[in-house]
């Protein structure tokens, strides 16, 4: 066995968590010593390579502003058109049901990502800016430290034996979870939901289905294709996102009580499921079977886990840690938040101070975000199928996340605990209230009318919603964060406000007292109307 030189930093894994961490650590710190282990080899291949395409506002902007790869996302990428939903279940003409989406971008953008063009990009870059990259690497063993001593890497590279010592060990081997399994750290969670997917070798786009004009020109420009469309019916949603090297990538996203997944998952039994639920969709598949590229599945994909930061010098990033759902893609947000966090834990020992309390406090509220963002998927998946009260639970959930969560990311300020303490009364008011809001958004689904009306509904027609969206650009000093934090929450109290009077108004005896209990003492705004028209 060769001996190798004592790094600062080995990490577990080369994908994208990894390979950003990597990254991110050197810009903060460019005297670090960093090694990746990847067990991959390199070049890793395009369009089939990974699923986790679509990125939005949080993940977007790490990649883009926090690491400085905005040249290779514009060059190499595809720039988002934003979510869109079609309630389509059963349905042929996309021009005859809801759509929810933009008509035009939104100032804050996100990006499509060919996994495969973006881990090479990353794997070349590690190593151009000084850091070890080791592809076809495969960690055989590994010893945590517990008195402070290094920790200790056993891997299989070129055809030899290496140890390395490093003082931090950060697992970002996906769900390999080589920490999570060592040290039994594995947490189920309540959401029972499962995925098929598979990747064309070629452009879908959901334009060339519909020829009405009027149809056609409600978004400038006329890209649809460019958006993660989503098809929806109860229980499941179905995904369609393109790839810059020319594919598109196909998933299906579903109940598990509600839409078994012995019933999709071989390729042959997805179709004849795609026939049933999205027949448009079938047809223009069935087609393009010969450029079928690759077919996975994931059984109960969400998780939790018990520990992801310790004071012993180790952590865990991506989904070696949790993982929540495909739905609004957090996958790349929550690897921005853990890599932040540990950036931040490592500097602090490399400055010589105390970093073991940040550790359990980081924790702390990175499992926060995690259960906050949970709520919004857990028994929910019924409502896909309902025209009217998922369009306005979209509405919601955006102005959560953009209004809170996205603040501290955007304005750098996940670390900074006093403002966490400042603003403790109004964080915990949005989170209790985005859980009883989603409690309350099932049971409006429960006794829902469930109009489909053939309309578009256009998030880029909400002036506050775009601002919301533009304002995340903003540059905010801290009192003007603290009171951007508490507009926010207050326009997410009117907003709750005006969604239990929509549904009150067609059902007055929907229960609503939990949610309204939450809302009684707060003051009332004044406000325009903050929702779409009630669809006809």
């Amino acid at each position: 066995m060769s001996a190798a030189a004592p790094v600062d930093v080995v990490v577990l894994g080369g994908g994208l968590a990894g390979l950003t961490l990597a990254l991110q650590l050197k810009q903060d710190d460019p005297a670090l010593e960093v090694l990746v282990l990847e067990r991959k080899s390199h070049p890793v291949p395009l369009a089939a390579h990974k699923v986790g395409e679509s990125t939005v506002e949080i993940g977007a902007h790490y990649l883009d502003t926090v690491l400085g790869l905005k040249p290779h996302l514009m060059q190499d990428q595809l720039r988002k058109f934003g979510f869109r939903f079609f309630f389509s279940e059963g349905r042929r003409e996309l021009d005859d049901v809801l759509e929810l989406g933009a008509s035009t971008f939104l100032s804050t953008g996100a990006w499509q990502i060919d996994r495969g063009v973006l881990e090479n990009f990353l794997g070349s870059l590690v190593r151009e800016r000084g850091m070890r990259f080791l592809d076809g690497a495969v960690v055989r063993d590994f010893a945590l430290a517990e008195d402070g001593s290094p920790h200790r890497v056993e891997f299989e590279h070129a055809g030899g034996t290496h140890a390395v010592h490093a003082r931090w060990l950060v697992d970002a081997s996906g769900r390999a979870g080589l920490v999570k399994r060592r040290l039994d750290l594995a947490q189920p969670n309540a959401h029972d939901a499962n995925a098929v997917w598979f990747r064309i070798g070629t452009k879908i786009d959901v334009d060339d289905w519909v020829e009405d004009a009027g149809w056609l020109a409600r978004c400038n420009p006329p890209s649809r294709w460019l958006s993660t469309n989503h098809l929806c019916g109860p229980g499941y949603w179905l995904w369609l996102i393109p790839l810059s090297s020319g594919s598109h990538s196909v998933g299906i996203v579903c109940d598990g009580k509600m839409h078994p997944l012995s019933t999709m998952n071989t390729f042959d039994k997805a179709m004849a499921w795609i026939a049933e639920h999205q027949p448009r969709l079938h047809e223009d598949l069935e087609g393009k079977r010969h450029l079928l590229q690759d077919f996975l599945f994931f059984r109960h994909f969400s998780y939790g886990c018990k520990q992801v930061f310790s004071e012993k010098r180790w952590a865990l990033t991506g989904e070696a840690g949790l993982f929540l759902d495909p739905f609004y893609s957090p996958g790349s947000d929550f690897i921005a938040i853990s890599n932040t966090y540990i950036c931040e834990l490592i500097a602090k020992d490399r400055r010589g101070e105390a970093f073991e309390p940040y550790a359990k406090v980081y924790e702390q509220i990175y499992f926060s975000f995690y259960e906050s963002t949970l709520a919004l998927y857990q028994d929910q998946y019924a409502l896909f199928g309902d025209p009217e009260v998922m369009p306005v639970k979209v509405i919601w959930d955006y102005a959560y996340y953009w209004g809170v969560l996205c603040q501290f990311f955007f304005q750098r300020r996940l670390t900074d605990l006093s403002q966490f303490g400042r603003l403790r009364e109004p964080l915990a008011r949005a989170k209790a209230l985005n859980v009883a809001m989603q409690d309350f958004l099932r049971a409006w689904g429960e006794v829902s009318g469930k109009r489909n009306a053939a309309t578009m509904l256009d998030q880029a027609s909400l002036p506050w919603f775009a601002e919301l969206n533009r304002g995340l650009r903003d540059t905010l000093d801290d009192t003007q964060f603290r009171a951007r934090i508490r507009a926010n929450v207050a326009q997410l109290v009117e907003l709750a406000r005006q969604i239990v009077a929509r549904a009150h108004a067609e059902h007055p005896d929907l229960d609503a007292e939990p949610i309204l209990a939450l809302l009684r003492d707060l003051p009332v705004e004044s406000s325009g109307s903050l929702l779409f028209e009630q669809a006809a």
